[in-house]
């Protein structure tokens, strides 16, 4: 009898279907880590990221070009984000976001995390693989403020129903007193894009 009760009531006032909803970590091999290093040291990962470097201070002057890089400012947060457009591939933006945590554990961060959300927007799937950093806080000595060097930092590649859509970096600063003023976000942004060879 409840079951009849329970379809009726079904019918009446359908449940609101469950969204999708999965956060998972992964792990990058071997293989793929030695592939970013080589692709970075490469002509096409160094004019990448040249490109992408000159973008941003067009940006910063008020042009546009592409792929558009968009400046994020505030006083606790700041960042960029690069939209997919030519002449980025799926590849080259794969990699750029695997770069950028190269660049960033350079600078002496350490990578907490990686880690994949997919979930149900608006009726598409959002896809964002994240890399979050925090300043080594293990070398610490705790008598005296913290640096925090730049701040924490993440990265994050988002799609679209399998699309690449943008690439963000974000800094965002310690604003408590047990830690001492970060250092310039344009100091940062020289540094990821200064050219290794």
């Amino acid at each position: 009898m409840s079951s009849f009760i329970d379809d009726v009531l079904g019918k009446l006032f359908p449940k609101k279907a469950q969204g999708l909803n999965i956060k998972e970590n992964f792990v990058q091999t071997e293989r793929e880590i030695e592939a970013i290093g080589s692709w970075m040291s490469s002509p096409e990962g160094k004019n990448t990221m040249a490109l992408i470097a000159k973008n941003y201070h067009f940006k910063t002057s008020g042009m546009n070009s592409h792929p558009e890089v968009h400046v994020l400012k505030s006083p606790y947060a700041n960042g960029f984000a690069v939209s997919f457009e030519e002449p980025l591939t799926e590849k080259t933006f794969s990699n750029l976001f695997f770069a950028f945590g190269r660049r960033i554990v350079d600078l002496g961060y350490s990578r907490v995390s990686l880690d994949r959300k997919i979930e149900d927007i608006n009726e598409k799937v959002r896809t964002t693989e994240k890399q979050y950093f925090k300043p080594p806080l293990s070398n610490a000595d705790f008598t005296q403020k913290i640096d925090q060097l730049y701040g924490n930092v993440s990265v994050e590649k988002v799609s679209i129903n399998d699309k690449p859509s943008y690439l963000k970096v974000l800094v965002t600063v310690y604003s408590d007193h047990l830690y001492k003023d970060a250092s310039s976000f344009d100091e940062f942004i020289d540094n990821i894009f200064e050219s290794k060879n």
